[in-house]
């Protein structure tokens, strides 16, 4: 019996995939309160009634379709057209980029990754510090996951049952004051280096637009579809699909036809984890009801925090330290149906709680000792981790500062739900 209960930590320790360990737990749990283990089984099944998870997949195949292709040499010359001219122009660009990148890919490795080995010399070229650039760079790569059509918004309104087209407005304004914090910082420091000769051209910024006008609807397809009440966000993901292959594969040709069964592949693996993990959460979830844990949880809590804002305090910790450990999706799974019951009694509202999720578990990305972007970069890049440490601390300060105005003024994530009603 002993064995059985430490079964899953040995699982994890062997490093058996998520979806078993806690399915795993899920069914020695129900196992030891003697409830028939065919609940597991129709836990599981009614994630497929969920009509969000169609969008999932979709998002996915047009964000690996755009990082195969040449979608980010276009974007960054057009950027640089348009904002070269700026003092740290190139390292505005680079926060923009990556943002609108990472929305789309909803993955900060496949960003730095992407556009790392383009933005790096780049900035080396424009006589940016490499301290300076490795610390934008790794920092940036997590940017843009507030931005729609993240793929972490909408998993979190699949988990939490919040409306992902309220999701999707609430991100724009912290998102916004993101970029516009660290672009502020980053005009700066580009103010102290030596400017370049740059020539603002209209020839090269009506080139640039030619290069990239295929490209440039995206959002206005996603935004003005869905809002505009022409379709919902299933549809939007299957039309952004479409839509990114015919000008890819047939217009820019950057993709060969032959080569789409081996994107549908990478990007369907991905979903199946995803989906795998999702439906084992889900049946862990039940057993957490079922045995009143978050109502128990709260009543500790209470017994010791009884204010709203401390509560959020231990929260944005909690989940900084989660972040740092976890990868989003993994985190947004196991963590949300735990806290959710809790935030609730304390009256925070359900969209607003996801905003300070996802900015905490994009900050976790970047956090020392172990935040997955920190490694990404080293070994991309190939430099040390501790001098990854020590470039991102700046940028790190101005994303806890933006953590804090999104937790304590909901209006900021609220606002644009109210104001469209």
């Amino acid at each position: 019996m002993i064995v059985l209960k430490i079964l899953p930590v040995i699982l994890a320790l062997l490093g058996t995939p998520l979806f078993i360990v806690i399915a795993a737990l899920a069914l020695l749990s129900f196992h030891g309160a003697e409830v028939d283990l065919s609940v597991v089984t129709i836990a599981m099944a009614r994630l497929s009634d969920t009509p969000l998870l169609l969008s999932l997949p979709l998002f996915i195949f047009a964000g690996t379709l755009l990082s195969d292709s040449g979608t980010p040499g276009r974007i960054l010359a057009l950027s640089k057209a348009l904002l070269g001219w700026l003092p740290g122009g190139l390292g505005v660009i680079t926060l923009l980029i990556s943002a609108v990148f990472t929305a789309f890919t909803g993955a900060s490795g496949v960003t730095i990754f992407a556009l790392g080995g383009l933005l790096f010399p780049a900035m080396i070229k424009d006589r940016y510090s490499e301290k300076f650039s490795l610390g934008l760079i790794t920092t940036a790569g997590s940017l843009g996951l507030l931005f729609p059509p993240s793929l972490p918004l909408i998993l979190y309104g699949v988990v939490s049952g919040a409306r992902v087209d309220h999701l999707f407005l609430a991100g724009l304004l912290p998102g916004l004051l993101m970029l516009v914090l660290l672009a502020g910082y980053t005009i700066k420091v580009g103010q102290t280096i030596p400017a370049q000769k740059f020539v603002f051209s209209q020839i090269e910024i009506k080139k640039a637009l030619r290069e990239a006008i295929w490209e440039l609807p995206l959002p206005f397809i996603i935004f003005g579809g869905i809002y505009g009440g022409f379709f919902v966000v299933g549809e939007a993901a299957a039309i952004t699909a479409l839509y990114v292959i015919l000008i890819e594969v047939f217009i820019y040709r950057d993709i060969p036809i032959r080569s789409l069964p081996a994107i549908m592949a990478k990007s369907t693996a991905l979903f199946g984890g995803i989906f795998m993990v999702l439906a084992a959460s889900m049946a862990s979830t039940d057993f957490l009801i079922d045995q009143q844990i978050p109502n128990k949880l709260f009543t500790l809590i209470q017994a010791h925090i009884t204010s709203k804002y401390s509560f959020l305090l231990l929260l944005n910790i909690f989940l900084l330290i989660v972040g740092a450990l976890l990868d989003i999706f993994s985190a947004l799974i196991l963590v949300v149906p735990l806290i959710i019951p809790i935030a609730e009694a304390y009256g925070i509202n359900m969209v607003h709680l996801g905003i300070i999720f996802l900015t905490n578990l994009q900050i976790g990305y970047c956090t020392p000792p172990v935040g997955l972007n920190l490694f990404l970069a080293s070994y991309r890049f190939d430099q040390p981790i501790f001098r990854l440490y020590r470039a991102t601390i700046p940028f790190l300060g101005l994303l806890l500062l933006t953590l804090i105005i999104i937790t304590y003024v909901p209006q900021l994530s609220l606002f644009l739900i109210e104001l469209l009603n």
